[in-house]
């Protein structure tokens, strides 16, 4: 079997991102699909002074997150696990979106992945496998327990960011939830995890053996 092609950073930045960047952009110029005179088709819409659709916008999302994964899978011949579910999520969920008109269900859509991070971290430590060890530790090597340490630190932080989209879309509008899902949720992400570096940095390369349990 051929091997897989090398990773590029662009294709990469589809994968990871063309979905969102897709419903980003359809969210604010209001792209829209809208029938023809006649009804017999459709024509792509763009702009209006009325209220933003996050409906139609979802329809970017699916056609985004489809695109991403087939440039992947044409280009590298693979695609990493967590782009592979997290697209399949987006995919999902924004098809039943459109479906049925209800944009609480592309809302729901944060709360769907981080609960699924969170239970699969926990169930890793509860079934005595650590996943988060599994996926960095070609990069980082750190004693067991440590890594436990950051799996829990991790699986909280997950069930935390679950719980805030909760309140945020059960409580705020459209718009302030698409805003705080775009750049809310991904400016916390970096700060916890650069709370996390000096716990790295205590325990990383050093042999596990002399290392003291972590806290």
């Amino acid at each position: 079997m051929a091997n897989a092609a090398k990773p590029n950073p662009y294709v990469r930045a589809v994968v990871d991102y063309g979905g969102m960047a897709a419903f980003f952009v359809a969210f604010y110029l209001r792209l829209r699909f809208v029938a023809t005179s006649g009804g017999l088709g459709w024509s792509l819409a763009m702009g209006g002074h009325g209220p933003r659709d996050l409906t139609a916008a979802t329809w970017w999302l699916v056609i985004g997150s489809v695109v991403g994964l087939l440039v992947g899978l044409v280009a590298e011949r693979r695609i990493a696990p967590m782009p592979l579910i997290v697209g399949v999520i987006a995919i999902v969920f924004g098809v039943i979106t459109v479906l049925f008109h209800d944009p609480r269900i592309i809302m729901f859509k944060p709360t769907a992945i981080y609960g699924l991070l969170a239970a699969v971290l926990f169930g890793g430590l509860a079934l005595k496998r650590n996943p988060l060890k599994v996926l960095l530790s070609d990069a980082i090597v750190m004693p067991d327990a440590a890594w436990r340490t950051l799996t829990v630190r991790y699986g909280l932080f997950f069930l935390a960011m679950a719980l805030l989209n909760e309140v945020i879309r059960r409580t705020q509008s459209q718009t302030f939830w698409f805003n705080f899902h775009s750049f809310g949720f991904t400016l916390l992400a970096v700060l916890f995890s650069l709370t996390q570096i000096p716990l790295m940095m205590k325990y990383m390369q050093t042999p596990e053996a002399d290392e003291p349990s972590a806290p």
